[in-house]
């Protein structure tokens, strides 16, 4: 009974969600905006929303001091640390990748670039969560509702177009959006390179930073990865069946709104 009533409640305040973002939404907005969309659109506007447009934030992620910054359609992406040949200062923006030893610009090898970009890229779309999943590159798709630890959340999943969606463009995420405050709670995704796999991870230390918000996040791998679809991992989760691997946490966060 309680799971037949539990399914009810599912898709009856399905129904009432978009009626709910839709009257929350500015005047003129169309109507026939999907509702993938719309969840997404939501969930940056109370993460930050055009803040994140023109911003400066930096933090240390593990051995690394990051820096980004957006302006009126340009940005920079600078990854900096030292090791044994100096201090080595990574820079990716709109006109590609350059790597600084101690201040000079040295060559890199097109094949490293690209590996040292791609690196850069995923730690500021994970730390910068939800505002890449309106990339151009994103294609999203509603999955429904569903529950976790008594929350309600919307299911919504992320695929990439191969043209201008990186090397891992053929990973797919899938986001846990509280129905309620619009926040990624949980996500999962699957991955392709160096044999495949599959991760689970679970926000906390949600915190508002001069107006946008960060969370750090538990990360989870399923106990037997070739199982559970990726649409069952919120439900693998509360079985226990998922195995803690890693923190990601985020230390000294500045941001700047210009």
């Amino acid at each position: 009974m309680y799971k037949i009533f539990l399914l009810l409640f599912v898709y009856g305040l399905a129904g009432c969600v978009d009626k709910q973002i839709s009257s929350e939404s500015e005047v003129g907005k169309s109507v026939d905006i999907p509702l993938e969309q719309k969840i997404v659109d939501k969930a940056i506007e109370v993460s930050g929303g055009d803040k994140y447009l023109n911003s400066s934030i930096s933090f240390k992620f593990r051995d690394y001091d990051y820096i980004g910054t957006r302006k009126d359609g340009l940005f920079t992406y600078e990854r900096i640390f030292s090791d044994n040949t100096g201090k080595i200062r990574d820079i990716y923006d709109n006109n590609g990748f350059i790597r600084e030893l101690n201040g000079k610009k040295i060559a890199v090898p097109d094949s490293m670039a690209i590996k040292y970009l791609n690196s850069i890229n995923s730690v500021f779309y994970f730390a910068l969560l939800p505002y890449g999943l309106n990339d151009p590159a994103v294609y999203k798709a509603y999955k429904g509702l569903d529950s976790i630890d008594g929350g309600i959340y919307h299911k919504v999943e992320i695929s990439f177009d191969e043209q201008g969606g990186g090397k891992d463009f053929d990973d797919v995420f899938l986001y846990w959006i509280d129905t309620s405050s619009f926040n990624i709670d949980y996500f999962g995704y699957t991955y392709k390179t160096d044999g495949g796999g599959a991760r689970f991870r679970k926000a906390y230390n949600s915190r508002d930073i001069n107006g946008l918000r960060f969370q750090d996040y538990i990360n989870y791998k399923p106990v037997d990865e070739k199982v559970t679809p990726l649409l069952k991992f919120d439900s693998l989760f509360q079985k226990q069946g998922m195995t803690e691997l890693s923190r990601i946490e985020l230390e000294e966060i500045k941001v700047e709104i210009f």
